[in-house]
């Protein structure tokens, strides 16, 4: 199947298709046997659902002959007997309507059941096909889709179709089957009368179309520009670091808030559209009365005259109530038209994503099977390439090159060369454009590409782990193992056992013991795991953790520092011992002596296995079998190291630009000779400095948390009044507005009881008591006053269902916007906290905010006039026949009831199972953000399995809710038609009393059981509400957290224009020259859920202003945690923190962050051009200009890359920078820090993924740009810090020793061994 294309205006036929493709819905999602017999019974039962009542018109028409014949009877010989055999034929007809009460109830009731029934299970596979379909797309078709986007697909778009798809459809289904049968009644009754009356209903399905395109259209738009602005806040809360750390809460929100204004501008047309189509339903439905009465009263009239021939009153009114009726309850379905349409809108989205074929499938069964004894020959002919996101730009020209099987290849080259290129390729993350990727002397296209990931074992650029727990994500490795033995592992790898050995060890259970529980392969995988960890250098770590393998590493592995991240990722290459592995920048957040013992580890057991090492720490690859030195996308040199030095080409030159002044080895030793034995030169040193120097040894970060009870995880449940009072402010800049809708409600609502009184005066003036004249004047009358009704419920509807769209597309516009805020105005510490993570924070504004805007104009409007309609109507009847009007309020307290207690049951579902779609929801997220992992470790099938098993529970629990609270949804209409039975019994009594006219009652039956009838109807809207109402609870939890507390007030954008353009420019020069003093004064900190785990222990560190100090250190002895304190992330345990003399931990101002500039050890950018991600930059209320982007960029040395660019500064860098190489996104990073022109520029890891040529451009233009500011820089390649004016050496969370790089070389034996081990010695 092709993409959906939308249908042109004029074309009416394509209108059609677009309308019955909405019943498309239903058999494009892989419907079992039992889904299509719920879809088949529904529809049957919806049918019949819709024939009693009709039926009951010509029990009711009989009736009021009966009530007209006692009328007659009485002006002329009327006695208890003839009172006695009326009552006696009435009672007898009363029972009829019983009899049909009860079987429209049945038949509703399990219409009711297979619908909703039906929709929860379309929506729950339509979920999973989505995301299958997610799985199987190549990294570069989310390129162009952001994982913000998915997560409002899944949240959003499938709520839509879930609410478009359940009873509303049967509801549908049964006033359609009740429209028609009212007509073949009416046609029975009077065919002359329903013929005239028959030539409004194409207008009335012209109008349903017409509107349903325009409402689709709209929904469609929206659905887009919030899966943008969804996009936004995606990125934004996975990197709240950076965003705070810039203050960039501003920009960003600026430009969520142009997405989401788009988004309103289009629900605005929405509302228009549906206010228009609801009048024009409504006034066609009055204008068919109006014929009607006119009609019915000429062809009474005429029967009169003719001496009581022809068509009777009762026959007459038959068709009239029916049709009146009939017109009544199919008007009431405008509400669910636009429902239907944004379902409809929403599955064409859905559909886009799920038709697209991927090029690569990595869960194929196709292409040729790797045989068992795969040597690893990787060879490259002739290969061009281009990203498909960018194909002006080519990547690679022509390349041809070899991996010998068994050998270890080296890769190197500047940034962006094209080396972690060529690792994709091979991976078969894409395809070449030209020439062809061998494995073996096979096209890697040819065969299938899962088997051909399982024989290779990928560490990436930037290390990714999924949101479970360490052994879970070191056993990942194992899921797509090509080896024979690990095929028995599958199903326990895809299943849940690990998972729950994880929470056993979590609960203080031994590691083997917990396996043991759950079978020997189990415990298999145990045992593999915690080898792999050894390998790796990542076990010590694990063991110091309180919860060791059960740890979890949290959302992309932020509670874990840098270097465990990566030491993980190399665990779960190792652990299926593959036939190839490839490393790309595997070590680049290691510290030297890890990096050494898992190069060390990993060279021990890569006997017979071809290695391929993309690196730009050079040292690292001195001993390859072959290097391979690449430039500009080309093949530049190769050969062994002694080879290339000799040739004193391109390789030679990196050495030299890599090597460190020899000046500083006074020795002349070179790393040969001095790293024999790190560890014991370590321990060495260790003796020789005072005793209050703490022993080398790595400090474990353990931030792992265990979810809280937190208001706003589980908000404790609300009062309406609370809620209302909540959420009012939000809306009182519209009360104006609201108040206008709600008179067009009001009026609305009042026009039914209006009806009611023309109904009872026409039927009472249709007697054939009456002379033929005063019919026919009455019947005109009364007929203009129906057409007169029309014209007014045509305005009052279109004023109450816009000025309801308007006020709550600009409120939930508010309340989104003062969400995204809210959010970002909490600290890093709270978003670590109490089990939050980034995508759960985000359901808050996607499907929170998608709950709430369910509400939509339509649908309060709706509400609205419908309780209007019961409190006009109780108190119409009570003064027209109060005795008869008491006997039938006594059924309203049971119509209420029933609908108070589905709204229980639904709430109480959504609250049980509201973590269950966030969890579902953040998998989906994650796995979209982690794809090139996902597709890597073939981790589809995996993934797709722990989607499942966070959906297990609201699954079960589906068919059970179904039965519940549509049993309560059929009483009400079951009432409702109870209610008829009782008023007619009842009123009979009185009329033959002589208490009531035949008006009287029939103003009051009609006006009381009218609005019983809404009343039940109004109940299908009951998921809706529910929904909404836990919704606004759990957005008030948050807002009454941000900055206002709950006095926010709205968001209003009186212009158009993008508020940070009209911003006030201010200079971006500091307001306070010269560098920042930062001073740690014996700072403790432990991170809030392992108080009991300290990172760092009595800290002294002290920047002076204008000083370059660094930090190094061992990976995860707290030199990131020291960046987040001066940042202000977290508070520390004890000890002060001074910027320029003040203790920032005692005052809530974060001004001071205005005079810091953040590079992160990931470049972390956002979906947008590369001038906006630099701009990002700038501080608060400040804009920077063309030229200041330029010369930020020059000192970062990304200019001359940018402007080869085709868009240049305005190239769009994709979700997370994603179109961008490591290094590229790195010197981004450093712009975006440089532009701020800041007091102190903090440096963390800033070179890891750069060349040595970019770095020592990179340090040249640091040095000018460092000038009279302060440093502080994190670095594993000493290297960048050589010309720091002080080096703490920071071990186990204390400084152990300070000094100059000369100073440390020659004192601190550690310090030497990591200089010489990233040198080559003189050669």
């Amino acid at each position: 199947m092709g993409e959906i294309t939308p249908p042109k205006a004029g074309s009416f036929i394509n209108k059609l298709k677009k309308v019955f493709g909405y019943f498309t819905i239903y058999v494009q999602v892989n419907p079992t046997k039992f889904d299509i017999l719920l879809l088949i019974t529904g529809l049957i039962f919806a049918i019949a659902s819709g024939v009693p009542f009709p039926l009951l018109g010509i029990i009711f028409g009989q009736l009021i002959d009966d009530f007209n014949s006692e009328s007659c009877t009485a002006k002329a010989d009327y006695s208890p007997e003839i009172q006695a055999s009326y009552q006696s034929e009435v009672n007898s007809k009363i029972l009829y309507v019983l009899y049909l009460a009860i079987a429209q109830f049945g038949f509703m009731y399990i219409q009711l059941v297979c619908w909703s029934l039906g929709g929860a299970r379309l929506a729950q596979r339509l979920r999973e096909q989505y995301f299958r379909s997610m799985l199987r797309q190549e990294p570069s078709f989310f390129d162009d889709l952001p994982s913000g986007e998915v997560s409002s697909r899944l949240n959003g778009d499938i709520s839509t179709i879930r609410s478009g798809t359940s009873e509303k459809v049967g509801i549908c289904i049964s006033s359609v089957s009740f429209f028609v049968t009212s007509y073949v009644v009416a046609f029975i009754k009077d065919a002359k009368l329903a013929g005239i009356l028959v030539s409004l209903v194409p207008a009335y399905f012209i109008m349903s179309l017409v509107g349903g395109w325009f409402i689709e259209k709209y929904s469609g738009t929206m659905s887009d520009c919030f899966a943008a602005a969804s996009s936004v806040a995606s990125e934004g809360l996975s990197n709240v670091s950076v965003v705070h750390a810039f203050n960039a809460n501003q920009r960003l929100e600026s430009k969520f808030e142009g997405h989401l204004r788009m988004a309103r501008n289009e629900g605005l047309k929405k509302a228009l559209a549906t206010g228009v189509q609801a009048g024009f339903m409504y006034f066609i439905a009055y204008a068919a009365n109006a014929l009607a009465f006119w009609q019915g009263s000429r062809t009474i009239a005429n029967s009169v005259a003719n001496g009581g021939g022809g068509a009777s009153v009762g026959s007459i009114f038959t068709v009239i109530f029916v049709l009146v009726d009939a017109t009544l309850v199919l008007s009431q379905v405008a509400p669910f038209l636009q429902i239907f349409g944004a379902a409809s809108a929403a599955f064409a989205k859905l559909q886009r994503d799920m038709h697209h074929q991927s090029a690569i499938n990595g869960m194929s069964d196709t292409g040729l099977a790797l045989p068992s004894s795969t040597a690893g020959h990787f060879e490259l002919r002739d290969v061009s390439f281009t990203y498909p996101s960018r194909p002006e730009q080519q990547v690679l020209r022509n390349v041809s090159l070899e991996c010998p099987p068994g050998k270890q290849t080296a890769i190197i080259g500047l940034s962006g060369s094209g080396k972690s290129t060529v690792a994709s390729l091979m991976l078969r993350l894409y395809d070449p454009v030209e020439g062809s990727v061998l494995l073996d002397g096979q096209d890697v296209r040819d065969l299938n590409t899962r088997q051909l990931r399982g024989c290779i074992g990928m560490v990436q650029q930037e290390a990714t782990l999924l949101d479970r727990s360490i052994l879970e994500n070191i056993a990942h490795g194992l899921v797509n193992s090509a080896s024979p033995e690990h095929e028995a592992l599958h199903s326990v790898l895809i299943g849940g056992k690990l998972g729950e050995v994880a929470t056993a060890i979590r609960e203080g259970q031994d590691e083997i013991k917990a396996a043991e529980a759950h079978g020997p392969e189990v415990v298999k995988i145990i045992e593999m795991v915690q080898h792999a960890a050894e390998l790796a250098d990542a076990a010590r770590f694990i063991g110091q953790l309180s919860e060791g393998l059960g740890t979890m590493v949290g959302s992309n592995g932020t509670l874990l520092s840098g270097g465990q991240k990566q030491r993980i990722a190399v665990a779960r290459a190792l652990v299926k011992d593959p036939k190839v592995l490839i490393l790309d920048e595997a070590t680049a957040s290691l510290d030297s002596r890890s990096e050494k013992e898992i190069l060390d580890a990993v060279g021990r057991c890569s006997e017979g296995r071809t290695m391929i090492s993309i690196a730009h720490r050079l040292s690292t690859i001195k001993k390859a079998d072959k290097i391979i030195v690449m430039r500009d996308g080309g093949v530049v040199e190769e050969g062994n190291h002694s080879e290339l030095m000799a040739k004193q080409g391109a390789y030679a030159g990196l050495v030299e630009l890599q090597n460190l002044n020899t000046d500083s080895n006074p020795s002349g030793q070179n790393a040969e000779s001095s790293s024999v034995d790190i560890t014991q030169s370590e321990k060495e040193s260790e003796n020789e400095n005072t005793p209050e120097v703490v022993k080398s040894k790595e400090v474990v970060i353990d931030t792992t948390e265990k979810p809280l009870d937190s208001p706003s995880n589980a908000p404790a449940k609300k009062t309406l009044w609370y809620l209302t009072k909540g959420i009012l402010p939000i809306m009182r800049p519209y009360l104006l507005i609201a108040l206008i809708a709600l008179i067009g409600a009001s009026i609305v609502g009042a026009a039914f009881s209006a009806e009611a009184v023309i109904f009872g005066n026409t039927v009472g003036s249709l007697t054939p008591c009456e002379t033929p004249e005063y019919i026919r004047s009455r019947g005109n009358f009364f007929g203009l006053m129906f057409f007169i009704l029309a014209i007014i419920e045509f305005f009052a509807n279109i004023v109450s269902w816009v000025g309801f769209g308007w006020v709550s597309e600009k409120s939930i516009y508010n309340v989104r916007v003062l969400l995204f805020r809210s959010l970002f105005e909490q600290d890093l510490q709270w978003h670590q906290s109490a089990g939050r993570n980034p995508t759960g924070l985000l359901g808050y504004i996607t499907n929170d905010g998608n709950l709430i805007a369910g509400l939509s104009g339509s649908v309060i409007g709706t509400i609205f006039s419908i309780c209007i309609n019961l409190v006009v109507a109780v108190v119409l009847s009570l003064c027209i026949a109060w005795k008869i009007a008491l006997v039938c309020i006594a059924v309203v307290p049971l119509l209420l009831g029933t609908g108070v207690v589905q709204l229980h049951v639904l709430g109480q579902f959504e609250e049980r199972h509201e973590n269950a779609f966030n969890q579902s929801v953040s998998i989906s997220v994650e796995a979209i953000n982690s794809i090139k992992t996902i597709a890597s470790l073939s981790l589809e099938e995996e993934t797709m399995a722990a989607f499942r098993r966070t959906l297990n529970g609201p699954r079960r629990e589906t068919t059970m809710v179904s039965l519940h609270a549509n049993l309560w949804l059929g009483l009400a209409y079951f009432l409702g038609n109870l209610s008829y039975a009782l008023a007619f019994w009842w009123g009979s009594k009185q009329i033959f009393n002589g208490t009531y006219s035949e008006t009287q009652f029939i103003i009051v039956m009609f006006a009381l059981l009218v609005s019983a009838q809404l009343w039940s109807q109004m109940f299908a809207l009951a998921p809706e509400v529910s929904n909404a109402r836990a919704a606004v609870a759990r957005v008030l939890a948050i807002l009454e957290i941000g900055s206002a507390g709950t006095k926010y007030k709205a968001v209003e954008t009186s212009s158009e224009k993008d508020p940070e353009a009209t911003a006030p420019t201010k200079s971006v020069a500091p307001a306070t020259q010269g560098g920042v003093d930062v001073e740690f004064r014996d700072v403790k900190f432990s991170y809030p859920a392992r108080a009991h785990i300290p990172v760092l222990r009595g800290l002294n560190v002290h920047v002076r202003p204008g000083q370059f100090c660094a930090l190094v250190g061992p990976s995860g002895a707290g030199k990131s945690t020291i960046i987040s304190l001066v940042e202000r992330m977290y508070l520390p345990t004890s000890g002060e923190i001074l910027v320029d003399g003040t203790d920032i931990t005692k005052r809530e101002d974060i001004s001071f962050r205005d005079h810091i500039a953040l590079v992160p050890q990931e470049g972390v950018l956002f979906e947008g051009s590369v001038r906006f991600n630099v701009s990002l930059g700038a501080r608060p209320g400040t804009e920077v200009s063309d030229a200041e982007i330029e010369d930020a960029c020059k000192l970062a040395n990304i200019h001359e890359t940018i402007i080869n660019l085709p868009d240049g500064y305005d190239t769009l860098c994709g979700a997370n920078g994603s179109k961008l190489s490591g290094g590229q996104k790195q010197r981004l990073a450093i712009a975006r820090a440089l532009v701020r022109k800041p007091r102190l520029l903090v440096l963390d890891e800033p070179t890891s993924a750069l060349d040595a040529e970019s770095e020592k451009l990179l340090q040249q233009g640091l040095e000018v740009a460092s000038k009279g500011i302060s440093v502080l820089a994190i670095a594993h390649r000493l290297n960048t810090i050589r010309k720091a004016d002080t080096i703490y050496m920071i071990e186990a969370g204390v400084c152990v020793d300070a000094g100059t790089h000369e100073e440390l070389f020659k004192r601190s034996e550690s310090y030497r061994t990591n200089v010489l081990s990233q040198s080559f010695g003189g050669e």
